[in-house]
């Protein structure tokens, strides 16, 4: 698997968390009818998919993606940004008070692939989907940095993220794919 070359200019990336912060805001201030700023690069046109990960002094607080890459980032980021702050199920939506304390994280996500054997899976570079019939788990690549994990725990935590049992990932039942992404 060719290593993921995909880089934005800082100002690109500042303009993304500042729209993640602009979505907030107007969700919190009840603006039924915010339309977000142009992009102020066509880089930020082209279709990517995508997670918006919010955490208050190191807790997650919220985290939302839309995997495929169907349509314009920039679109992509205002839509996950109000999804991580209001519709994550497991929290209740962002509060006035918890605005300011809220760091974001982007995570842009490279093409998503089957992966060939599980035995390539490099922890903090892959990110993992695993697949089991209506089952479906996914872990972006800083998951298992931020926990410590070896392959395989990564491995049995994306089975469990699935609903399946930790060894899963080892049944031909399960489907396996990576991506890796682009974190700041």
């Amino acid at each position: 698997m060719e290593p993921f070359r995909f880089t934005l200019s800082t100002v690109e990336k500042n303009a993304l968390k500042h729209l993640v912060r602009e979505a907030i805001a107007a969700k919190l201030n009840s603006q039924a009818c915010w339309n977000p700023p142009l992009p102020p690069t066509e880089r930020l046109k082209e279709p990517f998919g995508a997670f918006v990960c919010l955490s208050i002094a190191g807790g997650l607080r919220g985290c939302i993606g839309h995997i495929m890459a169907d349509k314009p980032l920039w679109d992509t980021i205002g839509c996950m940004a109000v999804s991580a702050a209001f519709e994550d199920p497991r929290f209740p939506p962002l509060s006035k008070s918890e605005f300011e304390e809220v760091e974001v994280e982007i995570s842009i996500l490279g093409p998503v692939t089957p992966c060939p054997d599980p035995e390539l899976v490099e922890v903090g570079r892959h990110g993992l989907i695993v697949v089991q019939g209506h089952r479906q788990g996914l872990l972006l690549p800083q998951v298992p940095v931020q926990w410590r994990w070896d392959k395989y725990t990564f491995l049995a935590q994306t089975c469990r993220k699935a609903g399946l049992e930790p060894e899963a990932w080892r049944s031909p039942k399960t489907h396996i794919y990576w991506f890796e992404a682009e974190v700041f």
